[in-house]
């Protein structure tokens, strides 16, 4: 990267300002068809979603991998009386995804994202596209939801006319790991919707999750700007060890800088004339490892240095050295590429028109009977 003065970082404390703010008393009535929760952790941890559904009354859809037991999931899911698929990532059919551009200009580098969140969220749409579901919510295993129907206020916003709408987190703030260290050394830092909790209309399934961290807010994106975007209710965020080692803040850099770059045009009114302009990246980047550099000068100017100090400088040396090994051509490589994969995406959804009456035929539609489970709902 060229070796400039640094200008001014350009991080914003909030994004508020892009979403319409509804209070749940305000939403006109709505209900979501199902819950979809992407998992990869012991089957314990979907006890919340499982109770979500259940205080429904609306089918489950369960994506699973890694330490998450499909077998156990459903056993879960039988005990709770709830309508659930259980569907395993592993070894899905070659056909069932399309080829993406964004995953092929990070492939084989060192921002290249290894996990499978948004592989999982984009099959949570396709199964919503066979089932012809309306209004879908997508819920993180680790959020709870204090008022279940808070979902359904979503969903009637999204009846109105938003192509998203989020609840509010609160609980533990729900941050990268640079975004926290900011927060936690006395800078201001907000949060904003994501797919922790987030529930979605039928359009909108023709965008898509890439694999990049800040993948749900790159979700909520058009070629134009943010789709027309709320937030309502509220969830809250399960507490997490943001500095429990410097992996997480390296492997969230380049979707962190690149979602933050893009967020600071819409919040400035700006369009992706911009995001396309390798001067405006130079810039951005520079005010990036201009924040990181801040936010641990403050970290050493402190007295006392426990032993969350000294693993949130490992982080943030960590995250500055990959925010320093991002170049501005990368980019624009990739918000160009993530144009033409909403493309592609577009055109892949169609292809899959409303075609199962219930969960248990999508399994045949989408030829998953070998990695799925169906779970009837259990009627007294």
């Amino acid at each position: 990267m060229n070796t400039a003065p640094p200008t001014v970082a350009r991080h914003h404390a909030s994004h508020g300002k892009l979403l319409a703010t509804v209070p749940v008393a305000d939403c006109p009535p709505g209900e979501v068809d199902a819950v979809v929760v992407p998992t990869n952790r012991p089957w314990g941890h979907l006890s919340t979603a499982v109770d979500v559904a259940a205080a429904l009354s609306r089918p489950l859809v369960v994506l699973t991998s890694g330490s998450a037991s499909p077998e156990r999931t459903a056993k879960l899911a039988r005990g709770s009386g709830v309508e659930t698929l259980v569907l395993d990532v592993g070894r899905l059919p070659r056909a069932l995804m399309p080829r993406l551009a964004t995953t092929e200009v990070l492939r084989g580098t060192e921002f290249e994202r290894r996990t499978d969140t948004s592989l999982k969220r984009n099959l949570g749409l396709l199964v919503s596209r066979v089932l012809g579901w309306e209004r879908v919510a997508f819920l993180d295993d680790d959020i709870a939801v204090p008022r279940p129907r808070d979902l359904d206020s979503a969903a009637g916003l999204v009846s109105a006319g938003f192509a998203a709408v989020g609840l509010d987190v609160g609980g533990f703030p729900d941050n990268s790991v640079v975004c926290h260290a900011h927060r936690e050394t006395g800078g201001e830092q907000g949060t904003f919707i994501g797919g922790g909790a987030l529930v979605i209309g039928h359009e909108s399934m023709t965008s898509f999750f890439p694999s990049v961290y800040n993948e749900d807010w790159f979700f909520l994106l058009d070629d134009r700007g943010l789709r027309r975007s709320a937030k309502t209710g509220e969830v809250l965020q399960k507490p997490y060890d943001p500095f429990a080692n410097e992996l997480r803040a390296q492997t969230e850099e380049f979707g962190d800088c690149l979602a933050e770059g893009v967020f600071a045009l819409l919040d400035d009114e700006g369009g992706f004339g911009a995001a396309t302009d390798e001067g405006y990246w130079w810039e951005f980047l520079l005010g990036r490892a201009a924040l990181i550099e801040g936010i641990l000068e403050r970290l050493r100017s402190r007295r006392r240095r426990d032993d969350e100090a000294l693993r949130m400088e490992i982080a943030l040396r960590a995250a500055r050295k990959r925010c320093r090994a991002i170049e501005p051509s990368l980019c624009v490589r990739y918000l160009k590429a993530l144009a033409q994969d909403r493309r592609t995406w577009a055109e892949h959804v169609e292809k899959h028109p409303r075609a199962a009456a219930d969960l248990r035929g999508a399994l045949d539609v989408l030829r998953l009977t070998d990695h799925g489970a169906y779970v009837a709902r259990r009627t007294r």
